[in-house]
């Protein structure tokens, strides 16, 4: 494999990733054929392989670590303030208690979520790009707050 197939390769690794925005699951599926079928022949290749698949995977990890705070607080702050005083007869409940200090406390945290999450995503996409220029460059790179899954 010449040099520049090398770097092709690496450069498709990454930029596979950014499929998850078309195929469910694409980040992980795409770069891990790629990587798979060509981590033999080259060092460069499997290094990047491992970078970028390592990278998805913490960015995964850091997506549910926020969803696994932010879902348990978002249903706190629904129910602290708030009591259940009548069931129906047809099963519904009356909640009462539910003011507009209750509701801004929700959104509040509803909105922060939603920018982190955003927030996450820009900073994924951002990276992924500037790995794949180095990786057309020839130089290999590690992402950042990457935790290594794959050695």
């Amino acid at each position: 494999m010449t040099q520049s197939n090398e770097k092709n390769m690496a450069t498709y690794i990454h930029l596979s990733t950014l499929s998850q925005y078309i195929v469910p699951f694409g980040n992980y599926i795409f770069p891990i054929i790629i990587w798979s079928s060509k981590k033999d022949e080259s060092k460069f290749i499997d290094e990047n392989g491992k970078n970028a698949i390592n990278f998805q995977l913490s960015i995964f990890l850091y997506t549910m670590i926020s969803l696994l705070i932010a879902v348990p607080l978002f249903i706190y702050s629904i129910f602290n303030n708030t009591s259940i005083t009548n069931i129906h007869d047809g099963g519904e409940f009356i909640i009462d208690n539910l003011s507009a200090g209750n509701i801004s406390g929700i959104v509040i945290l509803a909105i922060l979520t939603v920018l982190l999450f955003c927030f996450l995503k820009i900073i994924e996409f951002i990276l992924i790009i500037y790995a794949s220029v180095k990786a057309s460059n020839g130089e290999a790179y590690r992402y950042p707050m990457t935790i290594n899954f794959i050695k």
